[in-house]
């Protein structure tokens, strides 16, 4: 399965692309989208929106995990974040990508088995689940990469927990 993560934002976007092969990730290709700060904020999430499409296009990735927007303190980059995200997500969807969604705290629990993890710890395990040399830059790129391997570990508890063998009824009354 190959799985592209990424860590969305309109300056920097972090992205990774990460076949998934039990219980082994392989590294595909990792990197970032940079914007040029002086751009139009439009020009900026059409060189964004393009980006995306073409690395989609390029490695036809069978799903795409994203970190979930969260608020933190300034509304105006919340807000362009989650513009940025928005192209992103439509690319995605135009590409008939299927897109799962992952908190912060999910990512940290996969990748580290401990939510309150700190950057360092994410990036050293990140490191070493894919057998790099060195802790991808910036850090974008590598929180993409943990991204897609909170994906990937999600799929192997899917499996793990696959209910379709049980008869279970619908309680949907409508």
């Amino acid at each position: 399965m190959m799985i592209m993560g990424v860590d969305p934002g309109y300056a920097i976007v972090g992205f990774g692309f990460v076949r998934y092969e039990p219980p082994r990730f392989i590294p595909a290709e990792y990197g970032s989208i940079v914007t040029k700060a002086g751009e139009p904020f439009e020009k900026r999430l059409e060189v964004i929106f393009r980006r995306t499409v073409e690395l989609i296009d390029k490695r036809k990735p069978d799903a795409m995990a994203i970190e979930k927007l969260y608020y933190a303190n300034n509304a105006k980059t919340v807000i362009g974040v989650a513009e940025a995200r928005g192209v992103i997500l439509l690319a995605a969807q135009m590409r008939h990508v299927p897109i799962f969604e992952y908190t912060p705290l999910q990512v940290k629990q996969a990748v580290t088995g401990y939510g309150q993890a700190i950057k360092p710890q994410m990036q050293e395990m990140t490191r070493r689940l894919l057998c790099l040399r060195d802790i991808p830059k910036p850090d974008d790129t590598a929180d993409a990469l943990a991204i897609a391997i909170c994906h990937g570990q999600n799929c192997k508890v899917t499996r793990r927990l696959d209910l379709s063998q049980y008869n279970f009824k619908n309680n949907n009354h409508n």
